[in-house]
């Protein structure tokens, strides 16, 4: 079964308080050590792993369409946008029309902006939306869907990028991706270390 996301489908089904709960916890690499075999183990790691890519978090900005999505139901984004040619909006309403270098809160009401330098969607290639945790993990390997990256490089941008970072910490009104970025970085050397197998 194809899901968008874990969170949204505890979520949608009316279980804000459990989804909220899920959302703190993920495993280091050291919960997966007693798997034997590699294979076994690196899909396990990578579906540790998929607690926070398929988190609205990562998946709000790695929509298979043209526009990025927002909140923790994952909704259309507001006021609608498009990713334009290089994936920071169209001209006149690229992203940084709205969002800055930092989170904005709100002066009245709950909520905020989320702000990040730079701020974009993923290109069109980096769409997860609506893929199984197999096939993302598949085009994540592969280099001409994840931007021509290497291993090495894919471990820099989870363990490393600032962007990927903001997840951690996505302003008042937004449940942040579980765990956090060293931990997921860690979750994504064992699974690299383990020949980076994906699920089936």
């Amino acid at each position: 079964m194809k899901i968008t996301t874990w969170l949204t489908a505890l979520l949608l089904a009316g279980a804000p308080a459990l989804a909220q709960d899920l959302a703190t916890e993920l495993a280091g690499p050291d919960s997966f050590a007693g798997i034997e075999g590699d294979e076994a183990r690196a899909a396990a790691l990578f579906g540790e792993m998929a607690k926070v890519i398929t988190h609205p978090r990562c998946m709000n900005c790695h929509p298979v369409g043209a526009s990025p999505l927002q909140g923790d139901l994952m909704e259309p984004h507001q006021p609608p946008v498009v990713r334009g040619v290089a994936d920071i909006g169209a001209v006149g309403m690229e992203c940084t029309t709205c969002h800055g270098s930092e989170n904005l809160t709100y002066v009245s009401g709950e909520g905020s902006i989320p702000g990040h330098e730079p701020w974009h969607i993923a290109p069109a290639s980096m769409g997860w939306t609506g893929l199984s945790v197999a096939e993302i993990c598949v085009q994540l390997k592969d280099p001409a869907r994840n931007g021509d990256r290497t291993l090495a490089e894919i471990h820099e941008h989870n363990a490393e990028d600032g962007l990927v970072g903001w997840a951690w910490e996505p302003g008042d009104g937004r449940t942040p991706a579980p765990g956090t970025q060293e931990l997921f970085g860690q979750l994504t050397q064992a699974w690299i270390d383990a020949g980076a197998h994906c699920p089936t």
